[in-house]
């Protein structure tokens, strides 16, 4: 069996800029309130509409792990970079890469959103192509071609981490115990 300890889930969700990460995330924590997203460290600019210290900068490992030890699943969305550094820290952790479906609809996606330069673009561009290379780092990849279908994917990638046999039988030791009693 697997050295889980009776602790919540840490998600990981990477992407480059433009791929539809944090629409994914917000999906996801719709239909499925037992996640808790963490703050991340970045170095990007706010965006309208995010608060610092809510949807902003600085989340501590030993915060990560107190939610974890209390049983509560925690999301994280950070790069591709503090995702490695997440894995060699939380080991048990679930990382998972949102790509765009096409270098052009991801072009597409970043001028669409009005809020950065052609100049910005290009850089986010040049990024992607980094940070895509790293795509196999990670236990699981969604293609965000549709986003419904993508959302369902990110669903469906939670809930079978929590149905995981280790996971169960530490759930569930009660049961199992009854059972073994008969």
């Amino acid at each position: 069996m697997n050295s889980l300890s009776p602790s919540g889930v840490l998600y990981v969700v990477s992407a480059p800029s433009g791929a539809g990460k944090t629409s994914l995330v917000k999906a996801l924590l719709k239909v499925d309130p037992a996640i808790r997203l963490s703050v991340s460290h970045t170095t990007r600019a706010p965006r309208p509409g995010e608060t610092n210290g809510r949807d902003f900068y600085g989340t501590a490992k030993g915060s990560i792990s107190h939610d974890l030890n209390a049983g509560h699943d925690v999301l994280l969305e950070i790069d591709w970079q503090g995702a490695g550094q997440i894995k060699q820290h939380f080991p048990h952790s679930a990382s998972i890469y949102i790509l765009p479906p096409s270098f052009n609809a991801l072009r597409t996606r970043l001028a669409g959103r009005g809020q950065d330069s052609d100049e910005v673009i290009e850089r986010r561009l040049a990024a992607a192509a980094h940070d895509v290379a790293h795509a196999d780092a990670f236990d699981y990849i969604i293609v965000n071609d549709d986003f419904e279908h993508a959302s369902q994917d990110l669903l469906a990638i939670t809930r079978s981490i929590r149905l995981e046999t280790a996971r169960q039988l530490l759930r569930h030791t009660a049961l199992f115990e009854e059972f073994k009693r008969i």
